[in-house]
């Protein structure tokens, strides 16, 4: 791995729903990185962004936002468009993974397995359930679980605080009982499985609340679901064109065997914080979290 140290400009924060995850993202990377011997200066952007990195004039930008306007292609294109090397995912790549009816097409095509989902007007669920339950509703474009809701039963119905925060077209999918699993990509391999165990469903309180979750990894299931839960998420990867790293999430029905692994959705900018799945499978393949942020800068370029 290359010696040579950096200036680098940590991105956070934003204006997503994911803003604080972002902005403790952000913070342990820059921790990591300074450590490194990097020159670090992090930013929480605001409308100033543009004229904040002409300002820095920095080596490499390492993209920690999450969600809308950071993990859309909206910043990426903005860094392209500066000429400035970046972390993580392009322009393409990452549009086309916070749209998750966009992505399961692209998996579809190549022939990954993803459950049939319906896209309509949110003012339908009005009218009765969409799908017989249980399904789930989600958001097109929002990640971190962030206004995703399972209707269990044919007599639950959404509730009014829910059906006022939902955008106006959503997704609805059935859902698939059985393991929540995960795989990181990092470069061109898939890293290892994780099982996430939760008292409910894995909710954004579940996945940062100290105590929300359990992670088994490696996840105890049997070996060729392993290989082909990790075949699957380096071929979702590669299938949109990601790059550096990102995290494919499934749902696996064990009573249908191999069959019964379905693709949810994949994370072009996974987190980084105590909590986070992406670290943590690092750690089990022996990668300490200052190398793998290392691996990351290492990996920035324009044209991804």
């Amino acid at each position: 791995m290359s010696k040579r140290r950096y200036k680098i400009v940590i991105l956070k924060g934003g204006r997503s729903l994911e803003r604080k995850v972002s902005l403790i993202s952000g913070k342990r990377c820059a921790k990591a990185l300074r450590e490194n011997g990097h020159e670090v200066v992090e930013i929480d952007i605001d409308s100033r962004l543009i004229e904040n990195l002409i300002l820095e004039k920095p080596d490499i930008v390492f993209n920690a936002l999450h969600g809308g306007w950071g993990e859309d292609g909206t910043i990426q294109g903005i860094l392209e468009w500066l000429e400035i090397p970046y972390t993580h995912s392009g322009v393409l790549a990452s549009s086309l993974a916070m749209n998750k009816e966009k992505a399961k097409r692209m998996f579809q095509s190549v022939r990954l397995p993803v459950m049939e989902n319906l896209i309509i007007e949110k003012r339908k669920l009005k009218f009765g359930h969409p799908l017989k339950p249980p399904y789930v509703i989600k958001p097109i474009n929002e990640g971190s679980s962030m206004g995703v809701i399972i209707i269990s039963d044919k007599d639950k119905f959404i509730s009014d605080a829910d059906f006022c925060d939902l955008p106006k077209v959503i997704m609805v999918e059935p859902y698939v009982r059985g393991k929540e699993l995960t795989v990181t990509v990092l470069g061109n391999k898939s890293l290892a499985v994780t099982e996430i165990i939760s008292a409910g469903w894995y909710d954004y309180k579940a996945k940062y609340g100290k105590g929300g979750s359990k992670h088994v990894v490696p996840a105890n299931i049997p070996n060729i679901i392993q290989e082909a839960c990790k075949d699957y998420a380096l071929r979702a990867h590669q299938s949109i064109g990601c790059r550096g790293i990102s995290r494919t999430d499934f749902r696996w029905d064990d009573s249908h065997g191999i069959e019964g692994i379905f693709i949810l959705e994949i994370n072009t900018q996974p987190g980084m914080t105590p909590t986070s799945l992406v670290p943590e499978q690092a750690s089990y393949c022996g990668i300490s979290f200052l190398n793998l942020c290392q691996w990351i800068v290492e990996d920035a370029s324009c044209c991804r």
